[in-house]
């Protein structure tokens, strides 16, 4: 328990250096920050994230993170030509509201340190995702199902300018002691 206790304060910490703390709380030696916790679909399973850092104003605003407009230097001239690799990952976002959870096409796999997934980054290209008919909406859990929609019709896919850093967290709700049973 002390050493959950411990990795749990250490990891509030190492957060608190990537962005501003919604609300800080000091109890004796134990600082917790408090971060707004986002849910996510990868592959159909339920992720967790927070979000840091967002080049889009309102957006930062309404994620409570930091306007970061910088973070549109990641951005890879286009059309990108084959073979040029970027540290961008698409993020499906559901601007209409059709679909509370955004869908990540890649997570850290297994979660946490033993991660042997290379196509996860935390830095997040913003693509929406726009039912043509909103009667027909569905939830969407991967990217796999969003690109069905798409081929049959029912969804347009287009690309933002916007990035984020929104770093999948190394443990699930059902899992929370996984970081630290490594």
């Amino acid at each position: 328990m002390i050493k959950q206790s411990v990795c749990w304060c250490v990891m509030a910490l190492l957060l608190s250096a990537c962005a501003a703390p919604l609300t800080k709380h000091v109890q004796g030696d134990e600082v917790a920050i408090h971060f707004p916790l986002y849910h996510a679909w990868y592959n159909d399973q339920e992720i967790l994230y927070i979000t840091t850092d967002v080049s889009d104003q309102a957006i930062a605003i309404e994620k409570k993170a930091n306007y970061a407009p910088r973070l549109r230097d990641a951005l890879p001239r286009y059309p990108r030509s084959p073979g040029v690799k970027s540290a961008l990952e698409r993020v499906y976002a559901f601007p209409n509201q059709e679909q509370a959870w955004n869908v990540f096409p890649s997570a850290p796999q297994p979660l946490g340190p033993s991660s042997e997934d290379k196509q996860y980054s935390p830095l997040w290209l913003m693509y929406t995702v726009v039912w043509k008919d909103p009667s027909k909406a569905r939830e969407l859990r991967s990217e796999e199902a969003i690109f069905v929609a798409e081929d049959e019709g029912l969804v347009t896919v287009e690309r933002t300018d916007v990035v984020l850093n929104c770093p999948v967290l190394p443990f699930s709700l059902k899992e929370p002691h996984l970081l630290f049973d490594r």
